[in-house]
């Protein structure tokens, strides 16, 4: 991709990117376009993304799918319950000559796919820490930057409970978007069918590579945002903290913590690229609440009147915001 005369065309390039990228990525994955338009949105704003869904969703293929359609390394990292953190970040080994050499882990790449990430123990969770915040490891007081771009998607069963390490709310808060999947349409589902059990093989087309999306990252931060958007987006957040000031009566009766600053600024980074993706060159309130339930999701916690009465989350974000 060439260089771009202003930022207008550099917009335009963008949400033509986009779609080209959901048509490749939709010759694999059928349906889910939500999905893949959060995490792509993740993508361009670098941010992490965890991806939350019963088994036989495709997350993991979603996953694959959408590194295929970059120019990017990608590496899976299977989280298991014996997963060390050298197994992640690597570890100092002694050479032939007895020399401390350090030997690279997976975590070294553009696009790691933390395949089940709550089945291993917190230790091995806190290997991805650093990485997902610093973009570098320490290892014996050395400090190596990883790779740009950097991203990592999670994917995480919300079932099955045994066996599994929940993860601690300050990892959770480093994702910009819990991603939620769901059971695709009747119709869908027979196009899954038919994909899936015939002999064809679909190949992806490369389409952008890692200095297409850097490009992308910094214009998405250049994007103006007029003053009422970021004060609904900081209101919105206010608006989950339970005890305080300006707290919505519903996060006063169901909420026992409330969301940070951080959900803040993803709400509007998340809107500037979600207007870029639709065309438009500054975002507005319905581009903050596109992304504000992705957002929100999993930095919410509950109390126990909500878990009692099943109250979602996801049901609390939309009657704030209403």
């Amino acid at each position: 991709m060439t260089k771009f005369a202003n930022d207008v065309e550099a917009a335009d390039a963008l949400a033509d990117a986009y779609r080209k990228l959901s048509a490749e990525i939709g010759r694999v994955i059928i349906g889910q376009h939500e999905v893949v338009r959060l995490v792509l949105t993740g993508i361009f704003c670098h941010g992490h993304s965890l991806l939350v869904g019963v088994p036989g969703l495709a997350k993991t293929l979603l996953v694959q799918t959408i590194a295929q359609s970059l120019d990017l390394q990608f590496k899976r990292i299977q989280f298991t319950p014996d997963l060390m953190p050298s197994d992640i970040v690597g570890a100092e080994t002694l050479d032939k000559e007895r020399n401390l050499r350090f030997v690279k882990g997976p975590v070294f790449a553009n696009i790691i796919l933390a395949d089940e990430i709550n089945r291993t123990p917190p230790k091995t969770q806190a290997a991805l820490l650093e990485s997902m915040q610093e973009y570098a490891v320490t290892i014996g007081g050395v400090r190596y930057e990883l790779p740009k771009p950097f991203f990592v998607l999670a994917t995480q069963n919300p079932i099955e409970q045994e066996g599994t390490y929940p993860l601690p709310e300050a990892q959770l808060d480093r994702f910009m978007f819990n991603i939620q999947l769901t059971y695709p349409a009747f119709k869908e589902e027979i196009e899954v069918v038919k994909n899936t059990t015939s002999d064809e093989q679909r190949e992806v087309t490369k389409l952008l590579n890692a200095a297409d999306i850097e490009t992308f990252q910094h214009l998405v931060r250049r994007v103006p945002v007029p003053d009422n958007v970021v004060e609904y987006a900081v209101s919105l957040v206010s608006k989950t903290r339970p005890g305080t000031a300006t707290a919505s009566p519903l996060a006063n009766e169901y909420l026992e913590w409330g969301a940070g600053p951080r959900a803040s600024q993803y709400l509007v980074l998340g809107a500037k690229c979600n207007a870029l993706l639709n065309g438009k060159y500054s975002p507005d309130i319905e581009d903050v609440q596109a992304v504000a339930r992705p957002v929100l999701r999993h930095r919410l916690v509950r109390n126990f009147k909500a878990e009692a009465e099943g109250i979602s989350v996801d049901n609390l974000v939309e009657r704030i915001m209403a």
